[in-house]
């Protein structure tokens, strides 16, 4: 009996009448095994050392990322399909350097104010872009004007209860369109230790697009910049994928010596996720959709991605 009434003390979730006790003593056992923990590493990393070149594997974390479903879609590593694609597709001359894009940036009909202010720093983050107010301008009208004043692209931010909720990303004159859902805004003044951007055409980096559905919004994605970069702006544009999560971050960097970097983000910092890529410009109705997210059948698995 003594040994069951040791073991019920040592644990935090029973239900005891001191709430001080029950928090102290999860606190210590939490601290014990972070403690083991960090033996554990240590002694494996002197052991490591000893072996030198002898030793085993580092082990590899478990990651929802590393254990996702298999693709018959996933590209690989210097694919040469794909690399002939890339030189014949939409986007092959902004990535040459031969097209220049020149972007149209507006919002819904009614826009708030938050709605205005992202829209700001999206017009000084993409060089060669302006805003124009949309008015009472239905948007097949839109793209149809966009394409008469010779724009290459539409962009569209939607907006829900007075906050910006969506974008529509249109290529022109032929498509394709892109429709992402927004989350996670932050503004540059939202920001902690913020910087203040330049005019400068920024380097992009996009990353971990893996399928040939992802590597076609990546591409999509980078043509809204200019592919030669001002390097004396020091100033990247990220689009990260994550588990179909697209992270948009800026930064400045700065080099502090020959081994260290610094980052400075300028904002502002969203979150995209793909909903509806459409084949051509923007149609509701006629138009042919290469992939529109269904939640019933494409959410049954948490490890099955897209981009």
């Amino acid at each position: 009996s003594s040994g069951i009434n040791a073991e019920w003390t040592l644990r935090p979730g029973n239900n005891r009448k001191c709430k001080i006790v029950k928090r102290d003593t999860f606190t210590k056992m939490k601290h014990e095994k972070a403690k083991e923990k960090k033996k554990r590493r240590k002694t494996a990393a002197e052991m490591r050392e000893a072996l030198g070149d002898a030793a085993p594997p580092k082990p590899v974390p478990h990651t929802t990322e590393s254990l996702r479903a298999p693709d018959v879609t996933a590209v690989e590593e210097g694919d040469e399909e794909v690399a002939a694609d890339a030189q014949n597709d939409e986007f092959a001359g902004y990535f040459d350097c031969q097209t220049t894009p020149k972007i149209l940036i507006t919002t819904n009909k009614k826009s708030s104010l938050k709605t205005r202010k992202l829209l700001d720093e999206l017009v000084n983050m993409m060089p060669n872009s302006e805003y124009i107010k949309r008015g009472k301008v239905d948007m097949k009208q839109l793209v149809k004007e966009s394409v008469d004043k010779e724009y290459t692209h539409v962009v569209v931010i939607n907006e829900d209860m007075k906050k910006p909720n969506s974008v529509v990303v249109c290529h022109l004159p032929e498509g394709p369109t892109a429709t992402f859902r927004l989350t996670s805004v932050k503004l540059k003044k939202q920001l902690k230790r913020h910087g203040n951007a330049t005019r400068h055409r920024p380097e992009v980096i996009l990353n971990n697009f893996k399928t040939r559905l992802g590597h076609s919004v990546g591409r999509m994605l980078g043509s809204l910049f200019h592919m030669d970069p001002e390097f004396k702006g020091r100033n990247v544009v990220t689009f990260h994928n994550q588990r179909d999560f697209i992270f948009l971050r800026r930064h400045r960097y700065i080099f502090k010596n020959s081994a260290r970097v610094g980052l400075q983000e300028l904002g502002p910092r969203l979150t995209l996720k793909l909903r509806r890529f459409q084949t051509g410009t923007f149609d509701t109705t006629g138009g042919e959709y290469e992939w529109y997210h269904n939640h019933k059948t494409m959410d049954v698995s948490r490890r099955t991605f897209f981009l």
